[in-house]
């Protein structure tokens, strides 16, 4: 069986707090030291990463000048059409003069042509 006062005998003794010696509060402060030069380094090339990035954007972003050159001479380009609308399947988002009926001269819109 084990000795239950050998075990509780440590706990029922008060201890007193022992101040850090010297030798521990200067390792407490070389290690402070530490981490707050590698926090500043840390920020110091996150902070580099993003300049060099966005000068970079910078000059992607910059065209060159001959091609608005090329773009003043190239045919302009067809204008995108809804292939739904061209088949007749749904109404046209922008209706075409064309493609209202033209009234006749009787002023009834529902009766027939005339030929």
């Amino acid at each position: 069986m084990v000795d239950t006062q050998s075990i509780l005998e440590p706990l029922q003794v008060p201890t007193h707090f022992v101040p850090p010696s010297a030798r521990e509060l200067r390792s407490q402060g070389v290690h402070r030291l530490q981490i707050g030069l590698f926090g500043l380094c840390a920020m110091l090339l996150i902070v580099g990463l993003a300049n060099i990035i966005r000068d970079r954007l910078r000059l992607v972003d910059t065209q060159d000048p001959i091609q608005q050159v090329v773009a003043v001479d190239a045919k302009p380009t067809k204008t995108a059409s809804d292939p739904l609308a061209d088949i007749g399947v749904v109404p046209a988002a922008e209706p075409s003069p064309a493609a209202s009926p033209a009234p006749d001269a009787s002023g009834d819109p529902g009766a027939p042509a005339a030929p």
